[in-house]
């Protein structure tokens, strides 16, 4: 079928956008508030979520028993909600490093969830929590680019695509999820992705043998794919899409695309009217604050899981033979066990060549005694929430690096770099910002023009203490896909369980 004909098949759409163009909504997001005329008028109302891993405000925006209660007060007022999630649930925060997304599950579950597409972080547990936690939802998962390898099947269940109807508007819904190296391994195992372009164009053929007034894609791909699929398949009335941790609108042809920023800060309403002339499309971005009561039913649900949460604090994963130097004045001026352990962990989990982590997001400023080591105590040293990103980059980066981590040495300072797999001198008679000597990595020097994998934290990724060499660099895992610190932190010592870091001569000075 030609891509003229597929447009001619679906109503002719307009689209009024409170907040217009392709821009950040940070600073325009508006409170809950009264319906307007066309909202009042309007046969479908979505609203969205996506990539949220906290269920309770975060900063004092979002909430899932705020965004229950945004639900309940849309069906008040007379309008037909439709609420979704775009992916990115199930992980990655503490509370799921502990309940593997249980949590999560349970308060959609009470909200009143009701479609919801697969993200990339559904599958870090891999295949076999996934289809427990799908078995456990009581909403419906649209997903069609994932399929059981055992079955050739969708994954878990999932409808590859559905149409509902509301009122005399018959509105046809499919899912698709990222394909990328970011699922890969013990991730993938088990399962079959399918091109999401591919999986969309049987999709919306199907939705087209269904008759379907308007075309929803609910995604989790990143802002350049979906305007990939809205270019190819201009019939699609909304991308209603995640990955990206901001809120977007955009228009792209005759697609309106919507992303509404991570842990529901914010939820884009997108209502749908139809009429003699095709489809109209209101969306607006409405801030998820304190204006907005809590849903008695799932905040009992989130409370519980907070109080859960605090006994599996308490929990000892692991056990320290030596003390590990976390005070300030020692990791932001020279190389600790605490800082090596921490870089460690963040390399493992990367699998890269070498860690760079800024000193200042190790916290607790004491030395925590030999003994047990709780996941409070873990969470105590990385409490950030800060999550491991993934880049190649050539060597000179590598030492700029370094050498804008060692600027301010030999005063304490935060951006002064712990490090794994490698190896470096300060040479305390070379000038600021070219202190930097003897760099070696995996035993040998390093190469100015040889590419190398570097993991770092995302607080860096985006110029943070000063590391803006970063910026324009190649990302192979980015922050939507990393894995928070502290979880990996976590694992590599439970793995270990008797830990022992020493300082082992990966910063020498030289004077």
């Amino acid at each position: 079928m030609s891509q003229p004909s597929r447009a001619r098949s679906i109503m002719r759409p307009r689209v009024f956008v409170s907040i217009l163009t392709a821009v950040c909504l940070l600073h325009s997001s508006a409170p809950a508030q009264e319906p307007n005329a066309f909202q009042k008028g309007a046969q479908l109302t979505i609203l969205q979520i996506n990539d949220v891993y906290e269920t309770s405000p975060v900063g004092g925006l979002g909430g899932l028993a705020r965004v229950a209660t945004l639900k309940q007060n849309v069906a008040r007022s007379g309008a037909t909600p439709l609420l979704v999630i775009a992916g990115d649930f199930l992980s990655s925060s503490v509370a799921s490093s502990i309940f593997k997304g249980r949590q999560m599950i349970e308060a959609f579950n009470a909200m009143g969830l009701d479609l919801a597409t697969l993200g990339n972080h559904e599958f870090d547990f891999g295949k076999d929590v996934l289809l427990a936690r799908m078995g456990e939802s009581r909403f419906q998962y649209v997903v069609a680019n994932v399929f059981d390898a055992a079955t050739g099947r969708p994954v878990g269940g999932a409808a590859p695509h559905l149409v509902k109807t509301f009122g005399t508007l018959k509105v046809g819904f499919f899912g698709l999820c990222l394909v990328s190296e970011e699922i890969s391994g013990d991730k993938r195992r088990g399962l079959q992705f399918l091109d999401p372009m591919t999986a969309a164009e049987r999709a919306i053929a199907a939705l087209h043998r269904e008759q379907a007034d308007a075309i929803v894609a609910i995604t989790h791909l990143s802002y350049e794919e979906d305007r990939r699929l809205a270019r190819r398949f201009p019939e699609i009335s909304v991308i209603v899409g995640g990955h990206e941790h901001f809120p977007i609108t955009a228009m792209v042809d005759r697609t309106l695309i919507s992303k509404a920023g991570s842990d529901a800060k914010w939820v884009a309403r997108i209502d749908l009217r139809r009429d003699r002339d095709g489809l109209e499309r209101h969306l607006s971005m409405v801030t998820v604050d304190a204006t907005l009561a809590e849903d008695a039913a799932t905040a009992t649900v989130v409370a519980a899981y907070d109080a859960r949460l605090g006994k599996e604090l308490d929990v000892v994963v692991a056990r320290s033979r030596v003390a590990l130097d976390g005070e300030s004045r020692s990791v932001r001026s020279g190389e600790t066990n605490l800082g090596n352990l921490v870089a460690d962990a963040i390399r493992a989990a990367a699998g890269a060549d070498v860690a760079i982590v800024n000193s200042g997001s190790i916290r607790g400023d004491r030395v925590y005694p030999a003994g047990p080591l709780s996941r409070r105590t873990l969470l105590a040293m990385q409490p950030f929430g800060n999550v491991i990103c993934t880049l190649v980059v050539p060597g000179r980066i590598v030492r700029q690096a370094l050498n804008s981590g060692t600027a301010q040495w030999p005063t304490a300072a935060g951006r002064f770099p712990q490090v794994s797999g490698l190896t470096f001198a300060i040479d305390a008679k070379r000038p600021e910002g070219d202190r930097v000597t003897n760099v070696r990595i995996g035993g040998g020097p390093l190469a100015s023009d040889r590419p190398y994998t570097i993991a770092i934290p995302d607080y860096l990724l985006t110029g943070g203490d000063g590391y803006d060499m970063f910026a324009g660099q190649r990302i192979a895992t980015g922050p939507e896909a990393g894995e928070i610190i502290v979880a990996a932190l976590e694992r590599y010592v439970t793995t270990r369980r008797d830990i022992a870091p020493q300082v082992d001569g990966r910063i020498t000075i030289v004077r």
